[in-house]
């Protein structure tokens, strides 16, 4: 059975920094497209940022040169370190694995983020 779990969620006052973490049991990740995604209250799910395979990352331009996603596929392991955080980051945070030529699309169940101002 895949899952993908997150963690490292909080509460921060408003240039403050948290690190998430996205685990993967039951899947390799070397094939996955993994994505951080958010949605804050009353909001539609957004791209936070995405890596290809292990290619450059992208990310939204709300969090350029703030965040960095990193992924180590040998631990199965994806990371967004945010820093100088803002208010208008407070969403619940999900990291998502996706492989079109598979067919397979997973989400971890989300972590909450919130910053003060």
């Amino acid at each position: 059975e895949v899952h993908f779990v997150e963690s490292g969620g909080g509460l921060v006052q408003a240039g403050g920094s948290l690190r998430l973490s996205c685990v993967a049991s039951g899947v390799t990740t070397d094939d996955y497209a993994i994505g951080w995604f958010r949605q804050a209250p009353g909001k539609e799910r957004e791209l936070v940022a995405i890596n290809v395979r292990g290619g450059p990352t992208d990310y939204s331009e709300s969090v350029e040169g703030r965040f960095t996603m990193s992924r180590d596929n040998t631990k199965k392991t994806v990371s967004l370190q945010m820093n100088s955080l803002r208010p208008e980051d407070t969403a619940v945070y999900y990291c998502n694995a996706r492989s079109p030529i598979i067919g397979a699309d997973y989400w971890g169940q989300g972590t909450q983020v919130t910053v003060s101002s």
